[in-house]
């Protein structure tokens, strides 16, 4: 993403870029992580490592860039159709904000280990109890939620006595409604964002990969704030949908497609059928 070539700066001394001949001593904006130097991972280990007899699925990250051994992700992952792109745990430290949005939208991780207890990898799916605090937190302010709507309702109910105080402030709320409906919808749509209604909410955060499901980007909020806030963490690209890893599996299938088409095909299918039949005796003949 965003990468250039080296050649014809100081690493490529003797090679001019045909690109780019006037190019700089160094990119400043390439960055070079350990793929480069042939390692992957939390583990630091090659692949494929001659070492590792544990077999495994490597996944990339959709925000560093590198690839993770499923065992690595501090969960276990999902069923490789049941999401489509993945966020390593240095990066959802790095992006905290995706925590509020995985609450809603990421693909749950497997809690069952199942086999890879029998190849020696031991998985804590066990909840610390940081969390266990933060789920009983949760459910008590869900209860007191309840208990404050019942009295809402309660409330809302007009006595018999006060009817006519009722409707009279009823009255009054509704004109005011009528008056100034235009003004009122335009603030909470200029203010409203995403982001600060999802962190309202209890989540819970883990020290863990996430894993999210097919169009999830297009839910993430681009109010100003947020989009300011993606670029100071320079992931701009989350919000794009062209970025995904399905966009560049599908632009790869259709640029192969295109190499395979024949010319002469091409220009047949353009024709009309006694064209066709004109220009293929006419090449016979």
């Amino acid at each position: 993403r965003n990468f250039r070539c080296d050649c014809g700066n100081s690493k490529f001394k003797n090679l001019q870029c045909k690109l780019l001949p006037e190019k700089g001593k160094v990119n400043s904006g390439n960055k070079y992580n350990d793929n480069f130097y042939g390692l992957y991972c939390t583990c630091k280990r090659p692949y494929p490592d001659p070492e590792d007899e544990i077999p495994d699925e490597m996944i990339q990250c959709i925000v560093c860039e590198d690839w993770f051994h499923g065992r690595h992700l501090g969960a276990v992952p999902p069923e490789s159709g049941d999401f489509h792109e993945m966020v390593c745990q240095a990066c959802m430290n790095h992006c905290h904000f995706l925590w509020a949005y995985a609450s809603q939208l990421a693909v749950p991780a497997l809690t069952k280990v199942n086999s890879l207890e029998d190849e020696g990898i031991v998985l804590k799916v066990e909840e610390s109890e940081e969390q266990k605090k933060e789920i009983k937190k949760e459910s008590g302010v869900e209860h007191q939620e309840t208990k404050e709507g019942k009295q809402m309702e309660q409330f809302n109910e007009p006595s018999t006595s006060s009817g006519s105080d009722f409707l009279n402030i009823y009255g009054y709320c509704s004109k005011f409604l009528q008056k100034f409906p235009v003004e009122t919808a335009k603030t909470t749509s200029e203010s409203f964002c995403k982001l600060k209604e999802l962190q309202s909410k209890q989540f819970l955060k883990k020290d863990t990969a996430t894993f999210w499901p097919l169009n999830w980007r297009s839910k993430l909020c681009t109010c100003e704030d947020c989009l300011k806030m993606y670029s100071e963490l320079e992931v701009q690209f989350l919000t794009d949908e062209c970025d995904t890893v399905l966009a560049y599996e599908n632009k790869g299938t259709s640029d192969q497609e295109t190499e395979r088409r024949d010319p002469l095909m091409d220009t047949l299918n353009s024709m009309n059928r006694v064209q066709q039949v004109e220009l293929i005796c006419g090449k016979y003949n």
